[in-house]
């Protein structure tokens, strides 16, 4: 049999290789071009504007298309699933700073992450307000409310929900912060969860709970999702702002480890970087979140009023402390007196 020549072999080798090359680089190419958000739970209308309006700048300026993928739960319950590598997120969105740090205790996120983007990484903040039923029937307006007679509350869980673990949080501030003491906290945190009727694992689990199912007389609430709530329910439920709250302060971060393996980095930082900008901030507070930029906050005071919110400080050292002095195995929380909210199988730091 003859040969053919080693010329034309050489050629479609050539030929061969170059559309493995290609094809490789279709892929990693496809590839690279999408990032996983991995957010907390009630955020999910608010990254899908976001992204919208990301995408489209993002093209206009690069040339460049980028797919951003969303995925919502528990602030805590994200967290531990982003360290196990059961989610690979390029960037984190939040409910709270012991979660993001959680990723930098675990080697994910750079030393001095909170520092690499604007106002400590806080594109927004928020706080626990309360939505109760038409005409507020239990007459709700203040933190003892929750505890009279006959009230029954929803809140998530704070073993998994950033809102469950700020409600707390509030709770006893509202407390401390007003003359009361510590052992007077303790007491009122008891009070309360006996109250509680339904202990969610995330913010949008709660409010489905309270609207949909229509359990529960008051349900503890992040402010942009109580806004959310009454919108969608017209005449049938109301917002209450206690005379004190918990400032909330969600915080961003790209996951290093993961932004260098999906060579993703630039993208994860144009995208966080994005949030700061006004386009974003005012995007932030249409959807009910508290903009970091202070005169885009003013254009929208009718929406969001001025509060009387105290900062985590008021009750712990930082966020660090507070999440070990709160929710450790023998925290507060767990160390309650009567009915534990912290015993389970889920219980556990996030």
């Amino acid at each position: 049999m003859k040969r053919p020549p080693l010329l034309n072999l050489a050629a479609i080798a050539g030929v061969i290789l170059a559309v493995a090359l290609i094809g490789i680089r279709n892929v990693q190419g496809n590839s690279s071009y999408q990032i996983l958000n991995v957010s907390y739970d009630p955020t999910r209308e608010l990254y899908s504007s976001l992204n919208t309006r990301f995408i489209s700048l993002y093209q206009q300026q690069t040339g460049i298309r980028l797919a951003i993928e969303q995925s919502h739960g528990g602030s805590s319950r994200q967290a531990r699933s982003v360290v196990s590598g059961e989610q690979q997120a390029d960037v984190v969105t939040l409910g709270l700073y012991p979660d993001v740090d959680a990723l930098r205790r675990n080697g994910l996120v750079a030393d001095g992450w909170a520092a690499r983007l604007p106002n400590h990484s806080q594109p927004y903040y928020s706080t626990i307000v309360f939505v109760v039923r038409k005409g507020n029937p239990k007459h709700i307006h203040d933190w003892p409310d929750l505890v009279a007679s006959g009230v029954e509350v929803v809140t998530p869980d704070p073993r998994t929900s950033g809102n469950g673990r700020l409600s707390v949080l509030a709770a006893w501030g509202a407390v401390t912060t007003r003359g009361g003491t510590e052992a007077s906290a303790r007491d009122y945190l008891r009070s309360l969860y006996a109250h509680v009727t339904r202990l969610d694992a995330g913010a949008r689990g709660a409010a489905n709970t309270f609207t949909v199912e229509k359990v529960g007389d008051v349900q503890l609430a992040w402010e942009n999702e109580a806004l959310r709530e009454v919108a969608d329910a017209p005449g049938d439920l109301e917002l209450v702002y206690p005379p004190v709250s918990i400032l909330a302060e969600p915080v961003v971060a790209w996951v290093d480890a993961n932004v260098a393996r999906h060579h993703t980095e630039r993208y994860a930082r144009a995208y966080l970087t994005f949030l700061f900008s006004d386009a974003a901030q005012r995007i932030i507070a249409e959807a009910g979140y508290r903009p970091f930029n202070a005169a885009i906050a003013r254009e929208f005071a009718g929406r969001l009023p001025p509060l009387n919110l105290f900062p985590v400080t008021a009750i712990a050292r930082d966020w660090d402390d507070a999440d070990h002095r709160f929710f450790d195995e023998n925290g507060i929380l767990a160390t309650l007196p009567g009915r534990s909210v912290a015993s389970g199988p889920d219980s556990g730091r996030g």
